[in-house]
């Protein structure tokens, strides 16, 4: 599969890119050579490969669902510069445009 110039420059536009026309015949070399890449990879038959969700045979350990830590909420709230109705109250860093 082949990537045109035209393509390049269309798509370049679309994201508001500017390219010079050397930058864009740099990428389409770049881009021709992934495709190759890919289209080669497409080739390969694996029509006797099975499907691997993990390349190794390796299975988790699984442990129960249950807390194993007690509540830290209040010591945590304790020590914080500021708190509210038991939330972290924090200088403002976005001002809203209007």
């Amino acid at each position: 599969m082949a990537i045109e110039t035209a393509d390049i420059e269309h798509v370049a536009r679309l994201a508001r890119i500017g390219m010079t026309p050397s930058e864009v015949a740099d990428l389409q070399t770049r881009l021709s050579k992934i495709l190759h890449l890919v289209d080669q990879l497409q080739a390969v038959d694996t029509s006797g490969v099975e499907p691997l969700s993990h390349p190794l045979d390796a299975v988790q350990r699984l442990r129960a669902d249950a807390v194993t830590e007690t509540n830290q909420r209040e010591a945590f709230l304790a020590i914080a510069p500021a708190t509210e109705d038991g939330l972290y109250l924090v200088p403002k860093v976005i001002d809203q445009v209007e």
